[in-house]
């Protein structure tokens, strides 16, 4: 009885193992035959790089045939093995193919069980690996690396058209210096020019003589950083009483096409002297090209709160005439996202329960300094053109840990939100996931990576939008207790070479909400890295 079963035994061996070697010759022919489709192919980068990704999942399969377990070694990194095969690979891009590139650093090693369920929660990203993605890699290494700091000042020093004025100023209360807190950042650099570096300085109460101001080299004061108001002072002084000037100014953009976006909420602490409007400058001309003022029905009259913008020129330059563009803004305390339709001069309220805070983060605690705020949409983001990915609007709630996101051609569309419903669309928004810490301002990078400040740690945090939104695809940037406290500007700009620059404001708000504020320290910082050396670990 054994011996038939010992010679079945051998037979089924000796088949499996004849039908193994066919299998590792079929391998070696197809990665030889890509090979030699791969040196055809050298002037054609987009097919190149498609013929490699191809190879290294052939070379992927091949290593699970040959070696003696069906899959790799449990310690096996991507690393290993995706750039043994480095002649295959264009060097220092990153593939997206669900089953081999999911990135991960050398600490962090991932099972190939685990690929399966990943490419299920990347179930939002339809177009993910259909595309080439643009060159960048690996994470970086230095959590701790020095920003250079451009600006950094223990107080503001504004400047006036005359003493008299200030002295004026002073007495009547429009210009409190303890009361005055920087929100945002933004750089213009032209290319045969200084770079002029634009700050924001909302009117949460009487303090700020203007609420828009452009840098001037640090003044004769002690604070280092000396204030001009922009586009000049005429447009502030009126303090709201003048709807035709600038009342209070949270956050700016400016766009490809060198215009600057000027979000202005039109109230002085909880009351709207004006309605909220955008105004629009060329900034080369420092004139007004643009001004929209929002109707009663997408913002609550003494209540709502708008401070964030973010800008998509569907028409961009060098072959478009930056006349079609959508400006989307967070109405944090009103809890909503409203939508500009500049072509149309049309707008419209969007709310829902992803534009609410929660209550369980309503605490937010920063450097061991805790405050209540219980704001909703804050961060707005949108997916770059190029990525070959549905163009989506990312948002988020500062109160909130979830970030959710909603197709572009959706919330573009003015007939799906007619009437005020707060299940309007709902099916097409998605939580993308969740945080478990809240994070500040965002801002999207061309190549899709999205970038945030966070509490804990107190860092910029970027996550690749073709990934899943779990803590291990999101990665520290730069981490600094001291230096990032409470990000509130973040910006990506090009240099004067054209070279794509990240700016951050960090303003320590936990002390000037709470009440903590030392001017004996410094409160206030403005930082900036290159967008390449910070993504890829190297020194700013």
């Amino acid at each position: 009885m054994n011996i038939p079963k010992k010679m079945f035994l051998f037979k089924y061996y000796q088949k499996n193992m004849v039908w193994k070697n066919k299998q590792t010759k079929v391998m070696k022919v197809k990665l030889k035959r890509l090979r030699r489709t791969d040196k055809l192919l050298q002037k054609d980068s987009r097919k190149r790089n498609k013929i490699s990704i191809f190879m290294a999942y052939l070379f992927a399969l091949f290593i699970s045939h040959v070696s003696d377990s069906a899959t790799p070694k449990p310690h096996l990194t991507i690393y290993e093995l995706i750039y043994s095969t480095e002649e295959n690979l264009s060097p220092g891009y990153y593939y997206d193919t669900p089953s081999i590139s999911t990135y991960t650093s050398e600490d962090n090693p991932v099972s190939w069980e685990e690929y399966s369920v990943r490419e299920k929660t990347m179930s939002h990203l339809p177009n993910a690996a259909k595309k080439p993605i643009p060159p960048l890699v690996r994470l970086p290494t230095n959590h701790h690396r020095q920003l250079t700091t451009v600006l950094e000042a223990k107080a503001l020093d504004f400047s006036f058209p005359s003493e008299h004025e200030r002295h004026s100023a002073l007495s009547d209360g429009r210009y409190n210096p303890m009361n005055v807190l920087p929100v945002d950042v933004d750089a213009y650099s032209p290319s045969n020019g200084k770079t002029q570096i634009y700050v924001t300085i909302p009117r949460f109460d009487k303090g700020p003589p203007y609420s828009l101001a452009r840098v001037r080299n640090p003044g004769p004061r002690h604070s280092g950083i000396q204030l001009e108001a922009y586009p000049d002072y005429s447009w502030h002084r009126s303090y709201g009483a003048d709807c035709d000037g600038l009342t209070s100014v949270y956050r700016v953009k400016i766009d490809a096409c060198n215009r600057m976006w000027i979000l202005d909420s039109g109230e002085i602490g909880r009351n709207h002297t004006c309605p909220p409007q955008i105004v629009v400058f060329d900034i080369s001309t420092h004139r007004m090209v643009h001004r929209y003022r929002l109707p009663g029905t997408v913002f609550v009259r003494n209540y709502s709160r708008l401070i964030t913008i973010a800008v998509d020129i569907t028409d961009p330059p060098p072959n478009g005439k930056c006349l079609k563009a959508f400006a989307y803004i967070a109405d944090a305390t009103s809890f909503a996202l409203i939508v500009y339709d500049m072509i149309h001069e049309n707008s419209w309220r969007v709310e829902n329960r992803f534009t609410y805070p929660s209550p369980l983060f309503s605490t937010l605690t920063v450097a061991g300094e805790s405050f209540q705020l219980l704001d909703g949409v804050f961060g707005i983001s949108i997916t770059p053109e190029g990525l070959g990915l549905q163009r989506m609007l990312y948002f988020h709630s500062v109160s909130n840990d979830i970030q959710a996101s909603v197709p572009l051609h959706v919330i573009n569309n003015a007939t799906n939100f007619l009437i005020p419903d707060i299940s309007a669309c709902l099916g097409n928004f998605t939580e993308v996931g969740k945080r478990g810490i809240q994070c500040t301002v965002s801002e999207m990078s061309p190549q899709g990576y999205l970038l945030c400040g966070f509490f804990d740690p107190i860092a910029l945090v970027g996550w690749d939008i073709r990934t899943s939104y779990t803590a291990e695809h999101r990665f520290v940037l730069a981490e600094n207790a001291e230096t990032l406290q409470f990000i509130g500007g973040l910006k990506i700009a090009p240099n004067a070479q054209g070279k794509l620059e990240v700016w951050i404001l960090s303003n320590r708000a936990q002390k000037f909400f709470s009440g903590t504020n030392n001017f004996h320290e410094v409160n206030y910082r403005i930082l900036k890295c290159g967008l390449d050396e910070l993504l890829l670990g190297l020194p700013c």
